[in-house]
């Protein structure tokens, strides 16, 4: 990982951590925060100011964290992934972490030093150790702790991900928020890392996995069996291929106790459009169950207990996690899973719509391979309860696994298009590279329902009187058993009037996502009830 630039306007900053006493606690600096002190001791303050910061945080406020907050913006804080934890999880979290009765803490990505403040008002015996990359992060936190007046810590300027921590006598609890940085931010030399690490307790990582996947990763070689560990992320793991290694350690070396899930459209991270797990986990501990709790908002999060308890066994088979969080309800009586009924198929990927979704006036091909089709998930909200009309539907082109089988004149404009497609690039994409023929979309058969899938909004369920087709952005019902025009009406209507936004998977924002398999568990009338 790379440090963290300071910016001049962190100078005030710096030395304002500086006149708390910086220098006091948590070690000899490093290099790069004696630079940045350097820079800043020629900055004079208002001693009111200085006061002001110091009697702030002995109240448990962050004064310096709120300053970082004023002087980044949100953009440049989810660029370092600088994204502070609020007290109403700082405190359940360190209360839950003190409840195991360590002898020390790491505060792995310390900030502004939330947790390791937070620690020291309530266990000033136990040793602190806090751990942050950008120079500017540790600085605060030391002077956070010199103002509470925590002395057993050490504060290092460092990437946790590779640090060196000393053995320590008795429980180490490893505490905090892991930075949130996507893969594509993270440097070559970190992703191998990454792998080897992995390889080395049996893992595999996905290099398309987040910094946050890493702490994980890390914490899992840093800590020996009856340590703990209490981390909050963005919740994207429990039900992304990317964050298999995470669930993967929770079930094994990290021995996962417990998540707790917090609701998405609370935005608990305020300005910062992101979701929240807490995982509470103790290392080398298998427990049969693991207990997953969702949280309305953080307001309601006063302790870390409680939830549905659920089998190590079924959370290894299961390759997401978030439905867990829902606790399970009976099907009532006369109601059965949309499942046993129908298959969910999400469409086709073109991998380039703009090759192969067009209007019709705009291609000089033939009708057989032109589809029409619900590309956009408008066209399925303001159709109503019926698609049924073919009128401003693009086309999308789908052409023959034998092209040899159309006429010599069809033959001849699709060779044409063809060469224009492949001249724009449509047949090196990851998509098409991956077919068998690069040029075949391979459209599913029109479905008699169609339904969008992700939006603010619960999904609609459109018959589809005009046997379109669609492509990724909906999802098409296809019966299993045989259902006639009024049952597949009903059908679409009880969908329509039953399915509400919190039935699928909500990310921050509310924006909400029903995969496949979650809409095939959406209750329905049965069968007897639809023909009835």
């Amino acid at each position: 990982m790379e440090t963290p630039t300071a910016t001049t306007s962190d100078l005030g900053l710096v030395a304002l951590a500086l006149a708390l006493g910086a220098r006091r606690v948590g070690g000899a600096l490093s290099r790069a925060e004696g630079e940045l002190a350097t820079a800043a001791e020629s900055i004079e303050l208002d001693r009111e100011q200085v006061e002001a910061a110091w009697r702030a945080l002995r109240a448990g406020g962050d004064p310096l964290g709120d300053e970082f907050y004023r002087l980044r913006s949100p953009a440049v804080r989810r660029q370092d992934g600088a994204v502070y934890t609020p007290p109403e999880i700082v405190d359940p979290m360190v209360r839950w972490t003190l409840e195991q009765r360590p002898s020390r803490v790491i505060d792995a990505g310390s900030g502004s030093g939330r947790f390791s403040t937070e620690v020291a008002r309530r266990a000033p015996s136990v040793e602190i150790v806090a751990i942050d990359l950008d120079p500017l992060a540790t600085l605060m936190t030391r002077a956070a702790l010199a103002a509470v007046g925590h002395e057993r810590t050490v504060v290092l300027q460092a990437d946790y991900t590779k640090v060196r921590l000393p053995r320590a006598e008795g429980t180490t609890a490893y505490l905090g928020n892991p930075p949130y940085l996507r893969h594509h931010a993270l440097p070559p030399k970190t992703k191998a890392w990454a792998q080897m690490a992995a390889r080395l307790i049996g893992r595999t990582i996905s290099g398309l996995a987040g910094l946050h996947a890493y702490f994980y990763l890390a914490t899992a070689h840093h800590g020996r069996d009856g340590d703990v560990g209490c981390f909050v992320t963005s919740a994207e793991w429990l039900d992304v291929n990317y964050g298999q290694v995470i669930r993967e350690l929770l079930l094994e070396q990290l021995g996962g106790e417990a998540i707790y899930v917090i609701e998405p459209t609370s935005l608990p991270f305020g300005d910062t459009a992101t979701t929240a797990a807490i995982a509470c986990f103790r290392l080398g501990g298998h427990p049969p169950t693991l207990r997953m709790h969702g949280v309305p908002s953080i307001a309601q999060l006063p302790r870390l207990e409680g939830g549905q308890a659920v089998a190590r066994e079924r959370l290894a088979a299961a390759p997401r996690w978030s439905h867990f969080i829902r606790a399970s309800k009976p099907v009532p009586e006369g109601y059965v899973e949309l499942g046993e009924l129908c298959r969910v198929h999400r469409g086709a990927v073109t991998g380039s719509n703009a090759t192969w979704v067009r209007r019709r006036n705009e291609l000089d091909l033939p009708d057989a391979v032109l589809f029409p089709s619900v590309t956009k998930a408008r066209e399925l909200f303001e159709a109503g309860d019926r698609l049924e009309t073919l009128d401003g539907l693009r086309v999308v082109v789908d052409l023959p696994w034998d092209l040899d089988e159309l006429d010599p004149e069809a033959r001849r404009r699709v060779a044409g298009f063809l060469k224009e497609a492949r001249r724009a690039g449509a047949a090196k994409g990851y998509i098409a590279s991956s077919r068998k023929l690069w040029w075949k979309v391979g459209l599913r058969e029109p479905a008699p329902i169609l339904a969008t899938y992700m939006a603010r909004r619960p999904p609609a369920f459109v018959r589809n009187q005009v046997e379109a087709r669609h492509i990724n952005i909906a999802h098409g019902i296809y019966p299993r058993v045989d259902l006639s025009p009024t049952a597949l009406d009903r059908l679409a209507h009880a969908l329509r009037t039953t399915v509400a936004v919190g039935s699928g998977r909500t990310y921050a924002g509310g924006l909400t996502k029903f995969e496949p398999r979650e809409m095939e568990r959406l209750l329905v009338p049965d069968l007897a009830a639809l023909n009835a």
